[in-house]
């Protein structure tokens, strides 16, 4: 067995942080497979072109012949699978895919571990880890008062991508329990940071203010997310594969609740003070209440106090920080996110990757 990790959906949001993150800080090489769907953006780790530690194939984490053979070639150390849908917008309009890619995909990846785990030397099957990323949202939501979610608390998932993650979670412990593959699980809080597709909250937020365009807020506005900054996210990731102990679950979250009305004013309060407005007046003034999402979870936060007794693991970037840092990033990098929001790097996947072989 190799120092190579392989990691699925690397080319989205998250798993790109992760990849740019472990090269920096851990050096060893990195196997990505991505199939590039819409939030899928080769740009992300434009970077790391022509680095020997890194290798990426385009493909479907459905496809069980496929992983199979990556792992035989590259005999990695430890799969992190990041790969999935994510937006429960998207969910509520096309449960199809998410069953398809959370949960056939993530069956498809734990089976064709189990064999290649299976192949291996006693020495080697100790060392292996297949870490599978997960949410919050497969706890439901919580009121007001209530303590913030234990590793141990019931699941009680309200969309369609909430439930294909809680059937993920389900298959992973499985796999774990009645095979004995070393699998671990995190569930972490909400994301933010560089390179988030503009469909979810903050970056879309940093757009449309940027833009002058209306800033539409789900009802009330007051439903609350713990918010983890995505470095964060990525050092607490390394920790579990270093130090978790398989067969266990770990929660990540930023110990930084805020409301959407909330985060919406301060992204506005910030573009205000980087990029003045002309004519428009305060951005605050661009915030818009719109019907509320069906099944909309009021409130989600996570106990990390397992992670930090266990793993020594506690977020280092304070809310306020990290929102700043991302705001600048997005307003650095026009080029990226017009790229996005046009689709012309869709066409650029089109023309460099559809009519290639996939290895």
């Amino acid at each position: 067995m190799r120092d190579a990790i392989l990691v699925t959906g690397g080319s989205g949001f998250i798993g790109s942080n992760f990849i740019l993150n472990w090269i920096e800080c851990v050096g060893s090489p990195v196997v990505n497979l991505d199939l590039l769907t819409y939030a899928g953006n080769p740009a992300n780790l434009s970077s790391l072109q022509g680095d020997p530690r890194y290798r990426f194939i385009r493909g479907d984490i459905c496809d069980s012949e496929l992983a199979g053979s990556l792992l035989r070639e590259h005999q990695p150390c430890a799969i992190v699978h990041f790969a999935a849908e994510s937006h429960v917008d998207r969910s509520i309009a096309s449960p199809g895919a998410f069953l398809r890619t959370n949960v056939e995909g993530t069956c498809v990846l734990l089976e064709q571990a189990r064999r290649y785990w299976s192949s291996l030397s006693l020495a080697d099957q100790h060392a292996f880890r297949f870490l599978h990323i997960s949410t919050d949202e497969v706890y439901g939501s919580l009121g007001p008062s209530d303590p913030p979610f234990i590793e141990s608390a019931p699941y009680a998932p309200n969309s369609p991508y909430a439930a294909s993650k809680a059937a993920a979670d389900h298959f992973a412990r499985a796999y774990f329990r009645t095979c004995g593959l070393p699998v671990l699980t995190t569930n972490c809080s909400n994301n933010y940071g560089p390179f988030q597709f503009p469909e979810k909250l903050i970056p879309l937020m940093i757009l449309n203010a940027l833009e002058g365009k209306p800033l539409p807020v789900y009802g009330d506005g007051l439903q609350v997310r713990d918010w983890l900054y995505v470095d964060d996210h990525c050092a607490a990731i390394r920790a579990v594969l270093q130090d978790g102990r398989a067969g266990e679950t770990y929660h990540i979250g930023g110990s930084s609740e805020r409301t959407n009305i909330h985060v919406v004013k301060a992204i506005c309060d910030l573009v205000d003070e980087m990029v003045p407005p002309v004519s428009t007046g305060p951005r605050r003034n661009l915030i818009a209440t719109v019907k509320d999402r069906p099944g909309h979870d009021r409130r989600y936060a996570m106990d990390t106090s397992k992670i930090r007794r266990e793993l020594g693991w506690q977020p280092s970037i304070v809310f306020e920080t990290g929102l700043r840092k991302t705001v600048r990033w997005y307003l650095d990098h026009p080029e990226w996110t017009e790229g996005v929001r046009t689709g012309a790097y869709l066409e650029w996947i089109q023309q460099n990757y559809t009519r290639r072989p996939e290895r």
